[in-house]
C-alpha cells in the first residue's frame, strides 16, 4: 500500500466511520468518480465506505453505454480514471460467456460493481506450495446489476465470468494502489505465473497491445 499512501480497513477494523462521508448520493458516473476521489483524499479508508458510496450509485446504460468496448473474443479492461495516483477505475466489459482466468490481486484492495447484466463471482483459496493438485472452488455467488463486492489476497482467490448466453455484461473495478503485474494460476495443476495488467482503452481511447503479453486477471 506504500505507493498509495493510505490504509484500507476492513469491515472488522471499523471504527465509527461515517460511510458516504456526508457525500450525496451520485446521480452519474462522473459525480462517482468525483466522489471516490474525494473519499480518497483521506490517509484511512473503510472498506464499507467504498462498497457503500459504489452501490449508492444507480446504473443507467444511458449514462455510460458509449465508454463500453467490446471484443468478440474475450473481456476487455478499460481505464477510465486513476485516481490521482491512489486507484485505478476500471470499466470491464464481457461478451456472453467471457471469463477470467483464476487470479491474485497483487496485494491491492478490489472493489467490484455490476453495471448491467449479472456476473458470477467464483472464490479460490491460495493452492500449497508444490502441492500440484487441482485447485477446487470454495463456493460461487451472483453478482447483479447494482451490488458491489470487495477482495483482497488474504480472502483468496476468484474467477470472474459471464455465465449468460444471451447477454453482454459490465462491471466497474476500483484498485487499490494500482498494479501492473498478477499472478494467475491454472485450476488443474495450481501453478502460477506472473501476466502484466494491460487496457483495451484508455480514457475512451483504444490502446495498441500487439507488444504486450496477453492480460489475463
Amino acid at each position: 500500500m506504500a505507493s498509495a499512501e493510505i490504509s484500507i480497513r476492513t469491515p472488522v477494523a471499523r471504527h465509527n466511520v461515517n460511510p458516504i462521508k456526508n457525500l450525496p448520493k451520485p446521480n452519474c458516473l462522473s459525480q462517482l468518480m468525483q466522489g471516490l476521489r474525494c473519499i480518497f483524499e483521506d490517509e484511512h479508508i473503510d472498506v464499507d465506505t467504498v462498497k457503500t458510496y459504489m452501490a449508492s450509485y444507480n446504473s443507467t446504460k444511458e449514462d455510460w453505454g458509449d465508454r463500453t468496448l467490446f471484443d468478440a473474443h474475450r473481456y476487455t479492461r478499460n481505464l477510465i480514471d486513476e485516481g490521482n495516483g491512489k486507484f485505478n477505475l476500471i470499466l470491464l466489459c464481457w461478451g456472453q460467456g467471457h471469463k477470467s482466468c483464476i487470479h491474485d490481486h497483487a496485494n491491492a484492495h478490489c472493489f467490484m460493481k455490476v453495471l448491467d447484466g449479472t456476473l458470477l463471482e467464483t472464490m479460490y483459496s491460495w493452492p500449497g506450495e508444490h502441492d500440484g493438485s487441482p485447485m477446487l472452488p470454495r463456493g460461487s455467488s451472483s453478482v447483479e446489476k447494482n451490488d458491489v463486492v470487495y477482495i483482497n489476497d488474504s480472502i483468496g482467490l476468484h474467477r470472474i465470468e459471464n455465465k449468460s448466453s444471451t447477454g453482454p455484461a459490465v462491471s466497474l473495478h476500483l484498485y487499490c494502489p494500482p498494479f501492473q503485474m498478477c499472478k494467475v494460476f491454472d485450476e488443474q495443476s495450481g501453478n502460477s505465473v506472473k501476466c502484466n495488467v494491460t487496457f483495451h482503452s484508455k480514457y475512451d481511447k483504444k490502446v495498441c497491445c500487439r507488444h504486450l503479453k496477453k492480460e489475463r486477471n
